[in-house]
């Protein structure tokens, strides 16, 4: 597998752009399964899709307070490690990034990952295990500074479960995101209903008008209702007349819709006033908004502050015969947005 080194400044630069998901984000539902050490930080700071924070002056019992994983000093072992299960099925691994961002003095000197494909009820109970031979390499031993975000791109077409990220010899680092590819597992019956939009079945937001509020509009195909205004998609007050916002999506897997549903949890003074639903279907191409070939599935709906809309049957049009790879949802003028998801079947 060849790896490429990045800097920061690309990392930031994708940040915009439609990129693969952060496998190992607590958001996706993932769960820190085992660990060497956590003295004096918990290794679940790893997965936070948050930034990390500093807080100077501030001390816990064990000593000063850190945002991230922190292990004690004078590991008797080679390395301090961490094992990681995925929130999705499983993934293939695009890239990685290791941010050691407020550690200084005690911070990681070097670093490895480690991936393997274990699926079944005991799959999570034989990865833990001392003895457990299915690990192999994701990222060789690679050197880490203080307080910097260190990446590397990678290629590797074969699919992982669970990670054990490996720290020489202990130490901390704030945050570890494993960017890659969902790779779905779909009932295997068509009749059956799935989340078609949801990120844990390979959904990707491929463009919207605007993010102002830095709040990502990948948020919307996240699982669950977030836990505060911070988790959605939110644009700025818009001051002309007739304006929209928009976001486009790449479902997981070419599917008929069947139920839409709009979350504005937590979103009371900011909402839209409306929003529709359009769709498109390529294998091919990606659509941009004003493509004329864009079909309207919804048609234009009031919305509720900090409310559920879900929307099926005879509020659906252009669905009976049709499958669909593309939808785009437009808000009326502008406003926030927790979560859009998009149910179907497959053809």
């Amino acid at each position: 597998m060849e790896v490429q080194v990045l800097s920061p400044e690309v990392i930031q630069d994708t940040k915009s752009a439609p990129t693969p998901s952060n496998l190992t984000s607590s958001s996706l539902d993932s769960s820190i399964l085992a660990f060497s050490d956590e003295w004096f930080a918990p290794a679940s700071n790893l997965t936070n899709p948050n930034p990390p924070i500093r807080r100077p002056g501030f001390f816990v019992p064990t000593g000063a307070w850190y945002d991230g994983w922190e292990t004690r000093r004078h590991n008797p072992e080679p390395y301090d490690w961490v094992i990681i299960k995925l929130g999705v099925a499983s993934g293939k691994v695009k890239g990685i990034e290791v941010d050691t961002a407020f550690f200084d003095g005690n911070h990681a000197e070097a670093v490895e990952v480690q991936g393997c494909f274990d699926v079944g009820e005991a799959a999570d109970a034989k990865v833990v295990k001392k003895d457990y031979t299915g690990w192999r390499q994701v990222l060789g031993h690679r050197g880490c500074g203080a307080s910097q975000r260190h990446a590397w791109k990678a290629d590797d077409e074969s699919e992982v479960t669970h990670v054990r990220l490996c720290m020489f010899p202990d130490g901390g680092i704030a945050r570890f995101r494993l960017y890659g590819q969902v790779v779905p597992v779909f009932p295997t019956s068509t009749e059956q209903e799935v989340e078609l939009s949801s990120a844990l079945m390979g959904g990707i937001v491929l463009s919207a008008s605007e993010e102002h509020f830095g709040s990502s509009k990948s948020n919307l195909l996240l699982p669950g209702r977030g836990v505060d205004m911070g988790g959605g998609w939110e644009t700025r007050r818009s001051r002309d007349q007739g304006h929209v916002d928009w976001v486009i999506v790449r479902l997981g897997a070419r599917g008929k819709v069947q139920r839409i549903v709009v979350d504005t949890a937590f979103y009371r003074g900011n909402y839209p006033q409306a929003m529709k639903v359009d769709a498109f279907d390529s294998e091919e191409e990606t659509p941009d908004a004003e493509d004329p070939r864009w079909k309207e599935v919804l048609g234009m709906q009031r919305l509720r502050p900090d409310k559920e809309h879900e929307y099926a049957g005879t509020s659906l049009s252009n669905v009976e015969e049709a499958a669909y790879t593309h939808l785009k949802m437009t808000i009326v003028p502008d406003g926030g947005v927790k979560r859009f998801r998009v149910f179907g079947t497959r053809p």
